[in-house]
């Protein structure tokens, strides 16, 4: 048996008046991704245990089975090992996002969703200005990057900036958790506040203001951890073998720390313009060398972060047209049985522009098996589905081990 996750980040969403009170899952044609919940199996899946905020680290590892409050070590400690930077004994990551702050307040979590390159030029300007030897940043992907810090304490808390969007910065700067995490709550501040200063200027945010973009002039620190202990997904699940599609430097760390081999194509952008047609058949590909593949694809969580409806709904038809499809296609020539699973990792209500808690729907197809009664794939059609309310490593049990 071959086994693929197709994971659309953030599709799930909440009634919306203008769609005559459907959700975007509901309101959209998608006729490959009901096709596969009206020959497989639904149910509903909650993937945020108590006292978790619902990110998409941990939502995902969630998803795959993991228990986050045993392996979970923060964001940036997992985007570390996608990119390649080893978290030493005493060392401290934690993703780094260039942001947009107008008016003393946060504008957007992406500074207008920033181009690579300009991106990695601001990042090495910080890194000269601001970083040495216990201070370092390392570039990534648009707006997500990695703060390393040695001798630095998890014991502050930290605010996604996706979550606050029109907050003033100043009510949702670092905090201590306790007394051991004061001064690192204070480094981080200061560097915040030294990177406002040192960014308004810079040429490339002078260029993106005279071009009418937002700038990004200031740096903002969340999700610290240490370097995380986890089981491959192959000692858990005795996979052979799997892989990890994803643009998002998060999914791919979360990846390497399971086991998967990272394959990177070519125009995947975590966007709506990204490569799907690249995507899915790289995942095609996979499928045919490999018993297990996570195929990430982001716009839509993106789509919700913006609070675009029309941008949300046009993000699933291209999952469900440009990913699903071709990936249905391509195994129903296979003699060789397949397993697909379509889910989100959360909700990223259009409304709310963040992500919620709430349990995500979630459907799982085998070749030449029945399914349930359940005819289309969405947040209420899914709960009337045969597997009922899963948590925790169920929906993993479910899909791999067929418990």
């Amino acid at each position: 048996m071959k086994y693929i996750i197709v994971l659309g980040d953030g599709m799930a969403d909440e009634p919306i008046e203008a769609l005559e009170n459907k959700t975007p899952l509901q309101a959209v044609s998608k006729p490959a991704i009901d096709w596969v919940a009206a020959h497989g199996r639904s149910g509903m899946l909650a993937t945020v245990p108590a006292g978790f905020a619902p990110g998409s680290e941990i939502a995902n590892l969630s998803v795959l089975g993991y228990d986050v409050p045993k392996v979970f070590e923060g964001r940036g400690s997992l985007e570390a090992a996608s990119m390649g930077v080893k978290i030493e004994d005493g060392e401290m990551a934690m993703r780094c996002n260039l942001i947009t702050i107008e008016d003393g307040k946060i504008k957007n979590h992406s500074a207008g969703h920033i181009s690579n390159a300009e991106a990695a030029e601001l990042i090495a300007f910080l890194q000269k200005e601001l970083g040495g030897e216990d201070v370092n940043f390392f570039p990534g992907v648009s707006y997500r990057h990695l703060l390393k810090i040695k001798g630095g304490s998890k014991r502050i808390v930290t605010t996604p900036p996706h979550d606050v969007p029109g907050t003033p910065y100043k009510d949702v700067l670092v905090r201590a958790a306790d007394t051991d995490g004061e001064p690192t709550a204070r480094q981080l501040n200061e560097l915040i506040e030294r990177s406002m200063t040192l960014l308004e200027n810079h040429p490339v945010n002078l260029a993106r203001k005279a071009a009418g973009k937002d700038p990004a002039n200031s740096i903002w620190p969340w999700s610290p951890g240490y370097r995380p202990q986890m089981q491959t997904l192959m000692q858990r699940y005795g996979i052979g073998s799997g892989v990890v599609i994803s643009a998002v430097d998060l999914i791919k760390g979360i990846g390497v720390y399971a086991g998967l081999e990272s394959i990177d194509v070519e125009g995947a952008t975590g966007l709506y313009n990204t490569n799907y047609e690249g995507k899915a058949q790289a995942a095609i590909e996979a499928l045919r060398t490999h018993d297990f593949v996570f195929l990430h694809i982001e716009a839509s969580d993106e789509a919700g972060h913006e609070g675009d409806v029309a941008l949300k709904m046009k993000t699933i038809e291209y999952l469900d047209r440009r990913i699903v499809k071709p990936i249905l296609d391509a195994v129903s020539t296979w003699n060789e049985p397949v397993s697909i699973a379509i889910l989100p990792d959360h909700p990223t209500p259009c409304a709310l522009r963040t992500h919620t808690s709430k349990p995500i729907p979630f459907t799982i197809y085998r070749t030449n098996e029945p399914g349930d009664e359940v005819q289309a794939f969405d947040e209420f059609a899914a709960r009337k589905g045969s597997y009922g309310d899963l948590s925790g490593d169920q929906f993993m049990e479910r899909f791999i081990l067929r418990k």
